[in-house]
């Protein structure tokens, strides 16, 4: 099972979601408060649950409503996905991936993980 992990940074505070095996699939920005941070956690278990996917690599690219996971390259070449909450805000980003394909599977753990991850602080 995943779990929310949230700290401390020098500017506020922020989350990750990390999978079963420890690795991060997804932060959050930083936020000012810890109610803030639990609210952007409550706001990925919901939004995940129902976001679609937006690829944004191919030609005529079918937008989706929010909420979505925005699945694109960075400038370095890298996959990338966003998870895009109802109002349009972003509420969590992924690292780099090499292949779209393991980008993918980050969106799918997300989606696996999220929903009933117990959360605890670093």
């Amino acid at each position: 099972m995943g779990k929310f992990v949230i700290k401390e940074v020098k500017t506020g505070i922020k989350f990750d979601l990390k999978a079963t095996n420890g690795q991060v699939i997804a932060t959050s920005e930083v936020y000012t408060t810890k109610a803030a941070c639990l609210n952007g956690i409550e706001s990925v278990k919901t939004n995940s649950a129902v976001a679609k996917i937006e690829d944004q690599t191919v030609e005529n690219v079918e937008k989706q409503n929010n909420p979505k996971f925005q699945v694109f390259k960075d400038k370095k070449g890298e996959f990338r996905f966003n998870l895009t909450a109802k109002n349009g805000q972003i509420i969590a980003v992924s690292e780099g991936y090499v292949t779209k394909e393991n980008c993918l599977n980050g969106v799918a753990s997300v989606v696996k993980n999220a929903a009933d991850a117990p959360t605890e602080e670093a």
